[in-house]
């Protein structure tokens, strides 16, 4: 992903992914350039099981990518 110039559609919902793959997935994107949406919503409640650190890691590679247009969290464990 992070060298990738030509992906620009990623749906990676109800992988399991938590806070350690949401910044993984961050430190990719600040490199990133292609990627328009990003799916890491989950369709049962907190299958992907994104928190706070995960949505802040990916929060700050966004202050960095301009490419990304979508990012669905829908369904994570983020509160308020």
């Amino acid at each position: 992903l992070q060298a990738n110039r030509s992906l620009t559609w990623l749906d990676l919902s109800d992988n399991g992914i938590g806070d350690a793959g949401a910044a993984h997935l961050a430190a990719a994107l600040q490199a990133n350039s292609s990627l328009n949406t990003l799916d890491l919503s989950s369709s049962w409640f907190g299958t992907n099981r994104i928190g706070e650190a995960g949505a802040a890691q990916l929060a700050q590679a966004l202050q960095a990518n301009f490419s990304l247009t979508a990012l669905d969290l829908s369904d994570n464990i983020v509160t308020d």
